[in-house]
């Protein structure tokens, strides 16, 4: 088990991202993707602004989780995986020549489907998990921390049991705390796959006040099934349909209230009333 409870001092020699703590842009250009021979995305394009919360809606199996994990480099570790196209951090093509993997996912961090946080380290510990793995040195242990745990919306339910294991935590407590390890690494994007599918009612409403309240200080990229969530939560929305052995597509993007109120495109109009999918 990595241990992480000793104290540390900020390092200078050590690599950080030049968009580290500060939200980004990003930009998916004409970005298409293979498992093997089997095309599962054809020629995205899609602007996520920062600052924000773009939510990617669709039916399943239409490639919104693949085109997620492209964005910060996990599309690769795939066996076969293979991709065209650009995606661009405030400009910059994280796929580009000279690129490192474990930086980007640094600037670009990954919030997945299922609470997965290390279940016998402190929850303290769990907060600090992605900095020890990345080998980032900080001076203010106790200070980070606490704010990343505020940022989370954890705070106030964990302070007195900070060495308690965080496995403990309730399903919707364990999220917020993978939210809270995420946002430690200080990321320019936080991606979130379906964060909320596994968890109650409450613990939603909790996680989607979370999305709401970190959406003004990283940019948030997040799939949802939930249409009510998609509105809630989000200020720009893409539909993403793939027809039948074909690869998935964006059919229409733009901002939440137009992709619902008035969208361009028959299909995203059934879909979002519900009538398919």
């Amino acid at each position: 088990m990595m241990d992480v409870d000793s104290e540390v001092v900020l390092d200078p020699s050590s690599e950080a991202s030049p968009l580290e703590g500060s939200a980004a842009s990003l930009d998916a250009v004409g970005v298409s993707a293979w498992f093997g021979d089997h095309k599962v995305l054809e020629g995205l394009s899609l602007g996520m602004p920062a600052h924000s919360v773009t939510a990617l809606i669709g039916p399943s199996g239409c490639g919104k989780s693949t085109f997620i994990r492209i964005l910060n480099r996990m599309h690769e570790l795939v066996p076969g995986a293979r991709l065209a196209g650009e995606v661009l951090l405030n400009g910059q093509d994280i796929y580009g020549p000279g690129q490192r993997a474990t930086l980007t996912r640094r600037s670009i961090g990954m919030v997945f489907q299922k609470p997965n946080p290390f279940p016998a380290m402190s929850i303290a510990d769990n907060v600090l998990s992605g900095l020890k793995l990345s080998g980032t040195k900080v001076s203010d242990r106790d200070g980070l921390i606490e704010e990343s745990l505020q940022r989370a919306g954890l705070w106030k339910e964990v302070r007195n049991r900070l060495k308690s294991p965080g496995g403990a935590l309730s399903g919707g407590q364990q999220q917020r705390l993978c939210i809270a390890r995420a946002l430690a690494v200080r990321p320019s994007v936080l991606l979130m796959d379906e964060p909320c599918s596994a968890l109650d009612p409450t613990s939603t409403r909790v996680i989607e006040e979370t999305i709401r309240q970190i959406g003004h200080e990283v940019t948030v990229v997040i799939v949802t099934h939930n249409m009510q969530q998609a509105q809630r939560v989000s200020e720009f929305c893409a539909f993403f349909l793939a027809a039948e052995n074909e690869p998935g597509r964006i059919i229409e993007a733009g901002r939440t209230t137009q992709i619902f109120e008035d969208p361009s495109d028959e299909r995203t109009a059934d879909y979002v009333h519900g009538r398919f999918g």
